[in-house]
Parts: structure tokens; C-alpha cells; sequence
């Protein structure tokens, strides 16, 4: 199952980058999204949306101002659910997701993954 990691960084000190690699040493495939060119857990970081991608899961990583601009494009994706990290809580976001029945968490992808409940 594909996981869209939004927020991606090649940053070892940001959480998007240390969730790239555990999502990859836990066997999970990731589509690495972000602004910034260069990679991260051995994949290239993505700048350009891709409306074909297959996810299951998106984890945010960045916050609801930003987050306004990927909206529809998240929901035309059909995505199983959408994990809000720490700091990305988006509670308008909630009801678009929960009208198009997209599930939605307020949850840390680490410590999911960690206690084997990803």
C-alpha cells in the first residue's frame, strides 16, 4: 500500500523524514511529496502532483494554511484515510474528508508505525 508522505523533506531533523524511512523499513511503499527537490529513503521527492497516484494513506506534514491548496486534489486521489501529524490538525479539512467518506486520524504516523498499529 502506497503512502503519500505531503511535507516531505530531505531533512534528517524534520519528522516527514524520519517517517519516510520508517514507513520503508516497515515495507511500506512512499510517494515522497514536497517542495524541495532531492530524496529521501532512497526515493526521489516528487514536486509535481500526480493525479494517477494509487495511495491508500496521506500523512500530512504540513499545516491547515497550507494545506487549503491540496484539498480537492487529496480527495480526487480517493485515499483509504488521512493521517494529521502533530501540528497539522485541519478540522475543516475533517468534514470535506468525512462528505467524500474518506476516513481521517489526528494521530503521529512514528508512533503508529512504532506500535505496529500503521
Amino acid at each position: 500500500m502506497n503512502t503519500l508522505i505531503i511535507g516531505a523533506s530531505n531533512n534528517p531533523t524534520r519528522y516527514s523524514y524520519k517517517a519516510a524511512h520508517m514507513l520503508k523499513s516497515k515495507g511500506h511503499e512512499i510517494i515522497p511529496f514536497g517542495v524541495k527537490k532531492g530524496e529521501v529513503a532512497n526515493e526521489i521527492m516528487l514536486n509535481e502532483w500526480d493525479t494517477t497516484w494509487e495511495v491508500d494513506t496521506v500523512t500530512m506534514y504540513i499545516n491547515k494554511t497550507l494545506q487549503i491548496g491540496y484539498y480537492d486534489k487529496i480527495i480526487a486521489l480517493k485515499p483509504r484515510r488521512v493521517i494529521f501529524n502533530p501540528g497539522t490538525e485541519n478540522p475543516v479539512f475533517y468534514v470535506l474528508l468525512k462528505s467524500n467518506n474518506i476516513k481521517f486520524e489526528e494521530a503521529c504516523t512514528l508512533v503508529l508505525l512504532s506500535m505496529g498499529t500503521y
